[in-house]
């Protein structure tokens, strides 16, 4: 059998040359993975890397990916969750630093959870509410919630936003689609992965934007906090999320790696 290193070494020219930029730290956890999978460990490996040179998303093939402190079950169907996310959480624990807070949490778009799942942990009187209209990202939802023991705090609900009646929340997170339809075809291999629904932001990529904006005031109690993730140079999210009068924007916060993302507040009259 050859050793781990001469595994990695093999796997880091081959990742390398199919474009991988950080071909020998993606190896690594490969071979981690496949190592407490004996007997067939190399087989396993070999496999593993022949997916990763055709650009499969690392955490598809772990099965995992870490977001703020915890590990999440991750897979193809539901978007990987990334760093420049955590900003919500950081905007998150800015308004609402008493962490002992009985928050009500809506998480729009749950994905794989990370967002209304890492901040039920941190909050731990907080309620919360993921909508994820994916069969596949809601079944990934589901497992990450057992997985942190949250069963009893976070309700989950198989559903496009537009149909349930969610009631009223102090923080409203959510991660939309903001990706133009006519950019996505150049994106990184490894997107075309992942759930073309979770990315597809429409031709102005506002079509997410404008629907929260519609269903804002059915959902934000008087001084709630709408904290939502936009790409690099998106400014124009505030157009379509300020909405009507009683509502009042906070404009765009730098985030983790310049990562930005739009705050909306609800004033104390309705909307």
């Amino acid at each position: 059998m050859r050793s781990a290193d001469a595994l990695l070494g093999a796997a880091a020219a081959r990742l390398a040359g199919a474009g991988v930029e950080s071909a020998r730290l993606d190896a690594r956890p490969l071979l981690a993975h496949v190592l407490g999978l004996a007997p067939g460990a190399v087989s396993r490996f070999d496999r593993l890397v022949v997916r990763r040179e055709a650009r499969e998303p690392l955490a598809y093939l772990t099965g995992r990916k870490g977001f703020w402190s915890h590990e999440f079950a991750v897979g193809p169907g539901v978007l990987v969750p990334r760093p420049e996310t955590e900003t919500l959480i950081e905007e998150a624990f800015r308004l609402f630093p008493d962490r002992q807070t009985p928050l009500r949490l809506l998480d729009l778009g749950t994905g794989s959870g990370c967002l209304l799942l890492t901040l039920l942990h941190a909050f731990p009187n907080a309620t919360g509410t993921g909508v994820e209209q994916s069969e596949a990202a809601f079944a990934f939802a589901r497992t990450n919630r057992a997985a942190l023991g949250l069963d009893d705090r976070a309700t989950l609900l198989a559903a496009a936003w537009q149909e349930p009646a969610l009631g009223r929340f102090d923080l409203v997170v959510s991660n939309p689609p903001y990706i133009p339809v006519a950019a996505l075809d150049g994106l990184a291999p490894e997107l075309h992965y992942e759930p073309r629904q979770a990315l597809d932001g429409g031709a102005d990529w506002l079509d997410a934007f404008r629907d929260l904006s519609i269903r804002l005031g059915a959902w934000l109690v008087p001084g709630g906090h709408v904290p939502v993730e936009i790409g690099i140079g998106q400014g124009g999210a505030g157009s379509a999320l300020r909405g009507a009068e009683g509502r009042r924007s906070r404009g765009l916060r730098p985030g983790l790696a310049g990562a930005p993302l739009y705050v909306v507040e609800r004033l104390g009259g309705g909307l």
